[in-house]
C-alpha cells in the first residue's frame, strides 16, 4: 500500500529481488475469462453494500469472540467465513471424505488460485494459513486475514523460510490447523503447481497428519471459473470485481482422507499432490492432471496411509 492508501500489490516482482527458488507460475491474464451472464449495476452495488456490512460484522464479532474457548471461536469463523462468500455471491459446497472428521488439527495442504481459498476452506477448517505478507496489508482483507491468524512470509527472502516452519511447527504443537499453498504461488484453476516440500517438515517435526483439500471454483454453468483468480498482474481489486459481477459462482471443498506425516517430507508433498490433484477430473476439471504442464505428478513410492481419527470436530463439517 501506499502513503495515501492505495492498493498496489503487483504480481510481477523484479528479477533483482527473486531467488532461483522463487515460486512462479505461467497463469496471466489470458487464462482468466468471463464465463456465464454477469450482473448489472445496481445488483452489485447491492453486493458491494452486503460485503462490507457483512465483513466489518465478522472484524467485530472475531474481537468478542477472541476469549471465549476454542470451539466457540472455530465455530464462529466457520459461519463467518461461510458468510462473506455469500456476501459475494458465491455458494458453497464441501465434499468431505474423511471417514471420521476428528478435530480438523494438522496441516492443511490446498491447492492454491485466489485468496479466496483462505475463505472457503476456513467454512470447514479454521486454519493459521501461511501467505505472502503483503496480504496482511490490504484492506478489509488484511484485517481478515489477521483475525483468521494468517503468517505472512516474505516469499523474496529465502532466508526466512526456517523461522516460518518453526511458526507452523510450534503452531502445530499448540493443537492449531496450520494452512500452507504448497505450490507456492497462485494458478488459474485450470492447472496447478508442484507440491514443494519444504513446509511439509512442520507435519513431520510436530508429529502432526497432513489434512489434503482440493478448492475448485465453478461458474454457473458447473465449468472451471477462473474469475476468482489472483494471477498475473491482478490486483485485489481485479479479482474482486470479476467476482461480484459474476452469477452463480460457488466453491467447491474437498477435504481428503488425513495423512500420516512419515519421516520424508518429499514422499509426504508427492503423495498429497496425487491426493489434491489426483482426482480432478470428479470435479469437471479438462485437464485432469498435471500432464497439460509437462509437470506429470510421479507414481507413489508409497501407498497412501490415512489417518483413523475416532475423534469428533466441534461442529460437523456440514453444518451452517
Amino acid at each position: 500500500m501506499t502513503a495515501a492508501g492505495a492498493i498496489t500489490p503487483a504480481r510481477t516482482v523484479p528479477a533483482a529481488a527473486t531467488h532461483a527458488w522463487f515460486p512462479a507460475s505461467p497463469c496471466d491474464a489470458s487464462c482468466v475469462r468471463s464465463s456465464g451472464p454477469t450482473l448489472g449495476r445496481v445488483a452489485v452495488a447491492v453486493r458491494v453494500a452486503r460485503l462490507a456490512a457483512t465483513a466489518s460484522a465478522a472484524v467485530v464479532g472475531g474481537v468478542l469472540v477472541t476469549p471465549l474457548p476454542r470451539p466457540v471461536r472455530r465455530r464462529y469463523v466457520r459461519r463467518a467465513a461461510r458468510g462473506l462468500l455469500a456476501a459475494l455471491g458465491i455458494g458453497f459446497e464441501v465434499d468431505d471424505r474423511r471417514p471420521h472428521v476428528g478435530r480438523g488439527v494438522g496441516l492443511v495442504v490446498a491447492n492454491h488460485t485466489s485468496f479466496l481459498d483462505i475463505v472457503a476452506i476456513a467454512g470447514v477448517v479454521p486454519a493459521r494459513f501461511v501467505a505472502k505478507s503483503e496480504i496482511l496489508g490490504w484492506p478489509v482483507v488484511g484485517g481478515l486475514a489477521r483475525r483468521l491468524g494468517v503468517i505472512g512470509i516474505d516469499r523474496r527472502a529465502l532466508h526466512s523460510l526456517p523461522a516460518t516452519i518453526g511458526t507452523m511447527t510450534a503452531g502445530l504443537f499448540d493443537d492449531d490447523a496450520v494452512g500452507v499453498f504448497p505450490e507456492g504461488t497462485t494458478w488459474c484453476g485450470r492447472a496447478g503447481g508442484r507440491f514443494r516440500p519444504a513446509t511439509f517438515q512442520a507435519a513431520v517435526d510436530a508429529r502432526m497428519p497432513v489434512i489434503p483439500v482440493h478448492v475448485g471454483f465453478r461458474d454457473a454453468h458447473g465449468s472451471v471459473a477462473t474469475a476468482p483468480a489472483f494471477v498475473g498482474d491482478d490486483d485485489l481489486l481485479d479479482t474482486v470485481r470479476r467476482v461480484l459481477r459474476a452469477r452463480g459462482l460457488r466453491v467447491v471443498v474437498r477435504i481428503h482422507e488425513l495423512q500420516l506425516p512419515g519421516d520424508d517430507r518429499r514422499a509426504l508433498a508427492r503423495r498429497c499432490e496425487r491426493l489434491v490433484f489426483g482426482d480432478v477430473d470428479d470435479h469437471g476439471d479438462p485437464l485432469g492432471s498435471l500432464s497439460a504442464l509437462s509437470l506429470p505428478v510421479p507414481p507413489l513410492s508409497a501407498p497412501v496411509e490415512p489417518v483413523r481419527d475416532h475423534g469428533h470436530d466441534e461442529v460437523p463439517a456440514g453444518a451452517a
